[in-house]
């Protein structure tokens, strides 16, 4: 990856209604838990325009609540194409996502964007669209994503706390 600062994240779905949301928000938490909140602005789309101006998924919403995280304000919206100028990490949730966000970027913009698991810990898997599953979907989802959220987090730290001389850093 390239030496350039993560400044803005975005995560990405088809529906923005139950996986991107709930990563917004949690790796927001995550970020607030560590005192680095302030530094990085997160944002969540669709590749899809099903749902744009809805809320997250009632169990996205419940299962956040139930670890302390209110997504319930967010509101769906489709990827832009000023987005892919505006954001220094594009993450899709499944591969499908990343392949559609790739076909939609301009070249200069398709470095940025990567597979939310195997760009935070480097397991090269997709978080599971949970929407036509039950509960324990979303709860098995929010564990993902909590887990890829605080590796994603300890690397955003260890990238402010690199040495500043001009050495490079293989950290991000």
């Amino acid at each position: 990856m390239s030496a350039k600062p993560i400044n803005t994240i975005l995560f990405v779905c088809l529906g923005n209604i139950c996986r991107s949301p709930l990563a917004e928000g949690v790796l927001g938490a995550v970020l607030a838990e560590r005192g680095i909140a302030h530094d990085i602005v997160l944002d969540s789309a669709a590749i899809s325009g099903w749902e744009v101006g809805s809320g997250p998924d009632p169990r996205s919403i419940a299962v956040a609540a139930e670890h302390g995280i209110d997504i319930s304000g967010q509101r769906a919206r489709r990827i832009a194409p000023e987005d892919f100028a505006r954001f220094d990490l594009i993450l899709g949730m499944d591969r499908a996502n990343v392949r559609d966000l790739k076909a939609l970027a301009p070249e200069a913009a398709r470095d940025r964007i990567h597979l939310y698991l195997e760009f935070a810990t480097g397991a090269a898997r997709d978080v599971p669209d949970p929407f036509y599953e039950d509960r324990q979907a979303f709860a098995a989802v929010y564990r993902m994503i909590r887990e890829a959220s605080e590796a994603l987090a300890k690397r955003l730290e260890a990238r402010e706390s690199a040495p500043t001389s001009g050495q490079a850093s293989s950290t991000i």
